[in-house]
C-alpha cells in the first residue's frame, strides 16, 4: 500500500506540474506583443518653400547679391530661345557687359520691368529724410532719373508726392554701417519681370565726409541702373562699377542697359 500511495503522490505532482506549464505557455500567448519603437529625434528642421519670384540687394559699394535658384525641366524649345539669348549676350562683349555679368551670376536671370513708356514706373521720392537732407538732393536723383530716360531705354518713371501707390520707395538716412553709400533692393516675378523697388541714399559716405548735390547725382546713376536691372559691371570706366569711379554713363552702360530691354527677362541657363 505504501508504494501505491507513493506512486499516486507522484503521478499527481507531476500533473499539477504539467497545469502549470501548459498555463504559462497560454498566458505567454494570449499576451499582446509589445509596440516597436525608435529612438527618439528633435525635429528636422524644414526650410521654407521658395517664393515664386526673388529678391535681390545691390548697392554703390562691394557687397554680395542674393539671387533666386534657377528654373529645371526646360522644354527643348525654351532651351532653343535661350540659347540664342546667350549668342546675343555674347555678341555684345566689348560694347556691353552683360556677358561679364551673367558669368558671375548664381542664377543667370535677366531681371527687367516691362516696357514701361505710356505707364511709367510709380516713385515716391522723399520718405525718411534726416535733418541734413537738403532739397537739392532730391533734384539731384530726379535728374540721373532723366539720364538714364535719355538713353532710350524703354521705361519711364513718375515721381509722386504720395507714396501710396508708388512701385519704388527712395528714402534716405545719415549712413550706412557697410562700405556703401547707398543700397537697392528688388523684388520680381517667376518670370524675372520687376515687380518693385527701393532706394535707401546715405547723406555720409563710409568716411563720414557730407555727400553733396553732384555726389547724390552719381550714386544715383548707378542705383537706378540697379533699378532697370542692371547688376555690376567689372569696369571701373562704367557708372556700374561697385565703387563709382566716373560721373557719367558710359557707353557699355548705355548699350548693356539697353541690350536687357531687348531680350526677354527670365532664366537664360
Amino acid at each position: 500500500m505504501a508504494g501505491r500511495a507513493s506512486s499516486l503522490w507522484i503521478v499527481a505532482t507531476a500533473v499539477l506540474i504539467a497545469s502549470a506549464v501548459v498555463g504559462d505557455v497560454a498566458r505567454r500567448a494570449l499576451r499582446p506583443a509589445p509596440v516597436a519603437t525608435a529612438p527618439t529625434a528633435g525635429a528636422a528642421a524644414v526650410p521654407p518653400p521658395e517664393p515664386a519670384g526673388g529678391v535681390s540687394q545691390s548697392g554703390s559699394g562691394p557687397a554680395p547679391t542674393p539671387t533666386p535658384a534657377p528654373e529645371s525641366g526646360v522644354g527643348y524649345t525654351e532651351q532653343v530661345a535661350r540659347a540664342e539669348i546667350r549668342r546675343r549676350i555674347r555678341a555684345s562683349a566689348g560694347i556691353a557687359y552683360l556677358d561679364a555679368v551673367m558669368a558671375a551670376s548664381g542664377d543667370s536671370m535677366l531681371h527687367r520691368w516691362d516696357r514701361r513708356v505710356i505707364d511709367a514706373v510709380r516713385v515716391y521720392l522723399g520718405a525718411g529724410r534726416p535733418p541734413t537732407y537738403r532739397a537739392e538732393f532730391g533734384d539731384a536723383v530726379r535728374s540721373a532719373f532723366r539720364r538714364w530716360e535719355g538713353t532710350g531705354v524703354p521705361v519711364r518713371f513718375t515721381l509722386l508726392a504720395d507714396s501710396g501707390t508708388a512701385e519704388v520707395q527712395i528714402t534716405w538716412r545719415i549712413q550706412f554701417e557697410i562700405e556703401r553709400t547707398a543700397q537697392t533692393d528688388l523684388t520680381w516675378d517667376a518670370e524675372g519681370h520687376l515687380e518693385s523697388g527701393a532706394i535707401t541714399f546715405a547723406l555720409f559716405d563710409p568716411q563720414s565726409r557730407p555727400m553733396d548735390a553732384d555726389d547724390i547725382r552719381v550714386v544715383a546713376l548707378h542705383e537706378i541702373g540697379h533699378l532697370i536691372g542692371l547688376d555690376h559691371s567689372p569696369d571701373s570706366a562704367d557708372i556700374m562699377f561697385p565703387v563709382a569711379k566716373v560721373r557719367d554713363l558710359s557707353d557699355r552702360d548705355i548699350q548693356s542697359a539697353l541690350l536687357l530691354y531687348d531680350l526677354p527677362p527670365g532664366s537664360i541657363r
